[in-house]
C-alpha cells in the first residue's frame, strides 16, 4: 500500500509518498484554507500513486478530526471532509505527534518542535500522546511566544536560545522523560543542545506518517480504537485516564481489531 504523508506547517506544506526519497513542498501561511492545502498537495503529488493519506495537523486532533483551527493558518479546518477531498482513507494526527512517532526509539520520550510555534508530544512505551504545552502560561505570555519563530525573529537569537534552554529545562523537570528530541526548523539555530537532548530530523515526520498505516504481515490499515478503548487500556497499564487526543502505538506485534496501537 502506498501512503501519501502530508506535513502541514505554518510556513510550508511538505509531502512524500511511499517509495520516494525526496519530499516536495509549497508555501502555506496565515491565508491558507484547507481547500487550498488539498489543491496544493494534489498538484505536487499529481504524478504519485497512493492508496491512503497520513496528515500531520498543526493543532489538536480527536478521533481523526481537527477540533481547533491552527493558530498560523486560515480558519475552516474544523469539520472539513479531508477523506472526500483526497478521495481515499486518511489518518490525521497532531504534527508534533507525527514527528515524535517517527523519532521514537523506546522508553519515555519528550518531543519538542521548534518551528512556527512550539510543537509538543510525549511517547510512553510506544503510545504517542499529542500535547499542547506551547500554549501554557510562561512569563508574561506563553511558552510559544518565547520560543516560536516570531520570538526568534523579533527578540533576537541570544534571548531566544536562553528561553529555549529554560523552557526545555522546565518541561524536562516536570515530565521526567528518558529521552528528549528537539525538532522543528529552528532547532538548527541552537548553538548547542540542552543537556540530555538529541537533535531531531524533520524527515522523521514522514517516517511517523508511514508508521501510522503499517501493520506487520498485512498491508491493510490497523483499525483505530475508540477513546473509551484507549482509556481502558491506559488504566490497565497503570497510566490513569487518557486525554482527549488520538493515540498511536509503536509496536513490533501485529495489532488485533481491538488494538489502538500503530505497529512498526
Amino acid at each position: 500500500m502506498n501512503v501519501l504523508v502530508i506535513d502541514v506547517g505554518g510556513t510550508h506544506v511538505k509531502v512524500l509518498v511511499t517509495g520516494q526519497d525526496t519530499s516536495r513542498k509549497f508555501p502555506s501561511g496565515p491565508t491558507m484554507t484547507p481547500q487550498q492545502m488539498v489543491s496544493g498537495v494534489k498538484r505536487l503529488a499529481a504524478d504519485w500513486k497512493y492508496d491512503a493519506v497520513s496528515m500531520g495537523y498543526p493543532g489538536p486532533v480527536v478521533q481523526n478530526r481537527p477540533i481547533a483551527d491552527p493558530h498560523n493558518l486560515a480558519p475552516g479546518w474544523i469539520g472539513f471532509d479531508f477523506e472526500t477531498a483526497f478521495g481515499c482513507p486518511i489518518r490525521i494526527i497532531n504534527d508534533a505527534a507525527m514527528q515524535a512517532l517517527g523519532s521514537y526509539k523506546g522508553g519515555k520520550m519528550l518531543f519538542l518542535g521548534l518551528g512556527t510555534g512550539l510543537g509538543t508530544a510525549l511517547v510512553v512505551n510506544g503510545i504517542v500522546e499529542p500535547m499542547e504545552l506551547g500554549h501554557l502560561p510562561y512569563k508574561k505570555h506563553t511558552y510559544e511566544d518565547y520560543v516560536g519563530r516570531e520570538a526568534f525573529e523579533h527578540r533576537g537569537k541570544k534571548k531566544w536560545r536562553r528561553d529555549v534552554a529554560d523552557v526545555v529545562a522546565r518541561l524536562v523537570a516536570a515530565l521526567q522523560p528518558d529521552d528528549v528530541v528537539l525538532g522543528g526548523g529552528n532547532a538548527k539555530e541552537l548553538k548547542q543542545l540542552p543537556p540530555h537532548c538529541r537533535a531531531g530530523n524533520n524527515a522523521n515526520a514522514f517516517t511517523g506518517g508511514f508508521r501510522m498505516w503499517e501493520q506487520a504481515g498485512d498491508s491493510r490499515p490497523a483499525i483505530p480504537a475508540s477513546t473509551s478503548d484507549n482509556q481502558k487500556r491506559r488504566k490497565e497499564n497503570g497510566h490513569g485516564s487518557a486525554r482527549r487526543t488520538n493515540h498511536r502505538k509503536v509496536s513490533r506485534q501485529t495489532p488485533s481489531l481491538e488494538s489502538s496501537r500503530r505497529s512498526l
